[in-house]
């Protein structure tokens, strides 16, 4: 399984409307891969929105790519996911835009934050279930499981009578 950094799903990016954001990518794994700011205004920064082969070219095994930009008028929990083929499966994470500061939210302060991120679990290599579809003709494969923030949710329903 491809991850960021062994985790899955990966880090956590928490930055603040009006912060330059840095992210270093360095490819440590043999297929090509870029990373998508998702709902990310890429203003005058349109090489950093991710999109292989349309903003910027892969980033191959050894390789690395520095993403640049600026968060320019927003504000909220959104996420960054790898842009090429299947990849996107396991390589994504959490980033959270904070209000500048002294600037209140437009709602009451939660008393707690906690993100929740969904994703999917395969058994097979992500790269393989997809590869097989497009020789076959077929949809993909379906994933094993569900995940919140990388865990599958319980097996059974432990709520209901007799279980």
């Amino acid at each position: 399984m491809v991850t960021v950094n062994g985790k899955f799903p990966g880090p956590r990016i928490i930055a603040r409307e009006g912060d330059r954001v840095l992210v270093k990518v360095v490819n440590l794994v043999s297929n090509n891969i870029s990373i998508h700011w998702h709902g990310i205004r890429q203003l005058r920064s349109g090489w950093a929105d991710g999109p292989a082969y349309v903003t910027q070219c892969p980033i191959q095994t050894n390789q690395s790519y520095v993403y640049n930009f600026t968060i320019t008028g927003q504000r909220g929990t959104l996420f960054w996911h790898a842009h090429i083929s299947w990849l996107r499966a396991t390589v994504y994470g959490p980033l959270i835009i904070l209000p500048k500061r002294n600037v209140p939210y437009p709602f009451p302060k939660p008393h707690k934050e906690v993100p929740m991120i969904f994703g999917e679990w395969f058994n097979a290599d992500p790269e393989a279930v997809i590869s097989q579809a497009l020789q076959t003709g077929a949809g993909p494969n379906v994933s094993e499981a569900y995940t919140i923030n990388g865990l599958p949710g319980p097996l059974y329903n432990c709520s209901a009578s007799g279980t």
